[in-house]
């Protein structure tokens, strides 16, 4: 498990720099006020430095620090990552000519690496070249989304614990890992939320300073904010103080649906049910809602009461009903055609329960689906993707063959056309 989040402060600069010797300090000065930046974050100090600064301040765009005096660089580098804000461009330096480091220190994330002693001419080119090939990232994820028609996924729980934070997460991972659709998870239980955690990721202040300050969401800044799960997985999710309640009228959430539209083929909200009161408009632009239920008496007046709040407020938006944690074997609290018949509509997908499975995928820090492939649990969860996709191939899971004979009785039924 990464290190546990730590509210940090300030604002983000654009430049700062943790370098051990004068030499660099100057040429990384001399960079800086070449490229209109302010020359006042260059930091004495290396990497050790670098991390503990960073745990409680906001992270620059584009950060150079000096790997000199550590003994182990790459277990060094793994402490800056835990606390360094997804998107921060990093550039190292050391007095090692090593080949080998290098060539680790690229694949871990790193930039670019720089021999000491370097002059402010190729600082300058290493942050330039840096910065066209973050922007040159970006510009084939956007052309990797064009032509795609956008998915905006909204899933609900009528209940808490019903396990919508799971089916929410295993449904982007899905998108991303099967569809190979880059997908956005925006996890809107901005204290309680699971989203990141799930995935074994820090969630960042991304989502808590999009809420804090709309006015400053953009394409860049979504880009910073979210944590990447996966290479089309990122994931936007809070552990804001519990003492803080969230203000605002919600306009931050509508601007973030729209910027993950413009940048991402699929959108998945974890949307609690005290937000989606609080703030009707979120369901606007969402084209599917899965609603998470489960098979039990409280669950059953719940699912009447939202399924009737969608049908007034959210017209448009398709919905698919799964009935999750059911037991095999296990007399529920109310049986399936109970169940149905008093929401007065079918269940599309029953998840059969599987604590095992949610257990071990806790452990590892992994998508429940991810874990729980190949099982009856892992296959039920796999068929809400085809569903939200509308392809023509999905039906819905869980059909017995008392529903096909159901199906011929009724075309048997039918009057013979008469023979001309």
């Amino acid at each position: 498990m990464n290190a546990p989040f730590h509210p940090k402060i300030g604002q983000n600069d654009a430049f700062s720099a943790f370098l051990g010797d004068a030499e660099s300090q100057d040429s990384a000065r001399t960079a800086a006020i070449a490229l209109g930046w302010p020359a006042d974050r260059i930091q004495t100090g290396g990497i050790k430095y670098a991390v503990e600064t960073l745990a409680i301040t906001a992270s620059p765009n584009v950060l150079l620090v000096d790997l000199s005096d550590s003994p182990e660089p790459m277990v060094d580098m793994d402490s800056l990552a835990e606390v360094c804000e997804p998107g921060t461009l990093v550039i190292a330096c050391g007095a090692a000519n090593d080949i080998q480091l290098y060539r680790t220190l690229l694949a871990s994330g790193v930039h670019d690496y720089l021999v000491k002693p370097f002059t402010p001419a190729q600082l300058t080119e290493a942050i330039m070249a840096a910065q066209v090939q973050e922007a040159d990232q970006r510009e084939r994820e956007r052309a990797a989304v064009k032509g795609v028609e956008h998915v905006m996924l909204a899933v609900i729980g009528v209940r808490g614990g019903s396990g919508a934070s799971t089916i929410a997460v295993s449904t982007a991972w899905a998108l991303a890992e099967s569809r190979g659709r880059h997908t956005a998870l925006l996890d809107l239980d901005v204290h309680w939320g699971t989203g990141a955690m799930a995935l074994d990721l820090d969630p960042g202040r991304g989502l808590t300073d999009a809420i804090e300050n709309p006015n400053r969401i953009d394409g860049l800044f979504i880009e910073r904010a979210l944590v990447r799960a996966h290479e089309k997985l990122g994931v936007l999710s809070a552990e804001a103080p519990i003492h803080s309640p969230v203000q605002g009228d919600g306009t931050a959430f509508l601007y973030l649906q729209d910027e993950l539209r413009n940048a991402f083929g699929s959108t998945v909200i974890d949307l609690p049910r005290h937000m989606l009161i609080q703030h009707p408009p979120l369901m606007e632009s969402v084209n599917v809602a899965i609603v998470v239920t489960e098979l039990t008496l409280a669950a059953t007046r719940d699912t009447i009461r939202l399924l009737a709040w969608l049908k007034s407020n959210a017209p448009k938006t398709r919905i698919i009903l799964v009935a999750n944690k059911v037991q095999t074997g296990v007399a529920e609290e109310i049986g399936r055609k109970d169940f149905e018949t008093s929401i007065e509509r079918a269940i599309d997908i029953l998840v059969p329960y599987d604590s095992k499975t949610a257990t071990q995928a806790a452990k590892l820090g992994k998508a429940f689906l991810d874990v729980a492939k190949g099982t009856k649990t892992g296959q039920a969860i796999e068929a809400i993707v085809p569903l939200l996709l509308n392809e023509e191939a999905a039906r819905p899971a869980n059909r017995s063959l008392l529903d096909h004979f159901g199906n011929l009785a009724t075309l048997l039924k039918k009057p013979t056309p008469p023979t001309p």
